[in-house]
């Protein structure tokens, strides 16, 4: 499969994190699509550069790698000030001319795009798959996993030889915002839940959660047989978001 091409971007966060990105244009300036992939993620992975060329199709598309992953600097920490990696990409959106931008964010980045949403703002629409609504949550062996990966020395070394990812030590102080309580904060912004029923990571009460907890305008998206974010992204699915974001004005 060939991709769509896309050029290289080194943007700085607000604290002075260096981030790698990508911009994928599709001839338009209409509709500027940033794309926030899950922990231990990369823009440059092939199951997210697959996401980005097929929404390229609706609009300019903005990738890049949150702090702690792939090229970036800084350390992860997992959710917290990821918030601002999104803000740095978002403002570059705009700086190239977008005149709407939509944030679509894939399990830990779909947290990240609703507390950006809320607490930054400056976005038109917001899209979370397979996001988690809550911090801490135990109740699957993946995620049990995640937390050893962040939570142990041995967990964060494996990370960082397999997969590249440098995570922070210690805990949050404070604890931010979790997103059940963030995505009231979104609206009049339009919002899309995506969360397939046979995700491993988080079952579907953190879906109904979230959108439980979001003011209109908001959709959710039960998608039958989906498993988890970006590797179980079917064409037709990302298709599908993005002809929702193309048709969502705020």
């Amino acid at each position: 499969m060939a991709f769509a091409p896309s050029f290289g971007a080194m943007l700085r966060t607000s604290d002075g994190v260096r981030i790698d990105a990508a911009h994928t244009p599709n001839g338009s300036l209409d509709l500027g699509i940033v794309v926030a992939h899950g922990f231990t993620g990369s823009w440059r992975e092939r199951q997210t550069r697959r996401i980005v060329h097929v929404l390229s199709r609706f609009g300019g598309v903005l990738s890049f790698d949150f702090r702690g992953h792939g090229r970036s600097s800084g350390e992860s920490t997992v959710g917290d000030l990821e918030v601002l990696d999104v803000d740095a990409a978002v403002k570059h959106a705009r700086s190239i001319g977008y005149k709407r931008v939509a944030t679509v964010g894939f399990s830990m980045g779909a947290a990240v795009v609703v507390r950006h949403a809320a607490l930054h703002g400056g976005v038109d629409a917001v899209v979370a798959v397979s996001g988690p609504a809550r911090w801490y949550y135990r109740g699957t062996k993946p995620m049990r996993q995640v937390h050893w990966a962040i939570e142990q020395w041995s967990g964060r070394l494996a990370a960082r030889v397999a997969k590249g990812t440098r995570i922070a030590r210690g805990t949050w102080d404070p604890i931010p915002i979790p997103p059940y309580e963030a995505v009231a904060m979104i609206s009049p912004t339009p919002l899309l839940i995506v969360h397939g029923d046979a995700d491993p990571f988080f079952p579907l009460e953190h879906a109904y959660q979230l959108y439980d907890g979001a003011k209109e305008p908001k959709e959710l998206w039960v998608e039958p047989g989906y498993a988890h974010a970006e590797s179980a992204a079917t064409p037709e699915l990302v298709r599908k978001i993005g002809r929702w974001i193309s048709r969502t004005k705020s």
